[in-house]
């Protein structure tokens, strides 16, 4: 039973945080008015991958939660999610593609040293952080592209 209510609550807060963060940082007028790369993907993509990408978050770091909450990967988890919760607000709050790069480029660092770390404690943890990485791979690329042609 604690086990299920650990994966509940980190699915269930992950989700939130990330939805909440996502919902007050809504790209608006000046979002539209930038000059976007041509892998830019529709705006209908971000809302289902990041809900497909908080309940694997939130999955990984309940299963390392419940192996290994004093370890290093567990430390790396929380720093990773607290830059996933700023990167919104900055780019889009502060409507600033260079301080949404200054967080976004530590966050794929801290998912990437992630994975390493958790592959020690639990391999499945570390491979539900694997489309996390590469979607992130991406939005820093797509961030670094829009701070350049803007």
């Amino acid at each position: 039973m604690r086990n299920v209510m650990v994966y509940t609550v980190f699915v269930v807060l992950v989700t939130g945080m990330g939805l909440l963060s996502g919902l007050t940082n809504i790209p608006g007028d000046w979002y539209q008015s930038l000059q976007k790369p041509w892998f830019n993907p529709p705006a209908w993509v971000f809302g289902p991958a990041w809900t497909v990408l908080y309940v694997l978050i939130g999955l990984a770091g309940a299963r390392i939660w419940l192996k290994a909450p004093s370890s290093i990967a567990m430390q790396i988890w929380f720093a990773q999610w607290a830059l996933n919760l700023l990167w919104s607000p900055f780019f889009f709050g502060l409507e600033s593609p260079a301080l949404g790069l200054a967080v976004i480029l530590p966050m794929l660092a801290m998912i990437l040293v992630f994975i390493v770390k958790a592959r020690r404690i639990d391999q499945m943890a570390a491979l539900l952080f694997v489309p996390y990485a590469g979607w992130v791979a991406f939005a820093t690329m797509l961030n670094t592209a829009i701070f350049m042609l803007n």
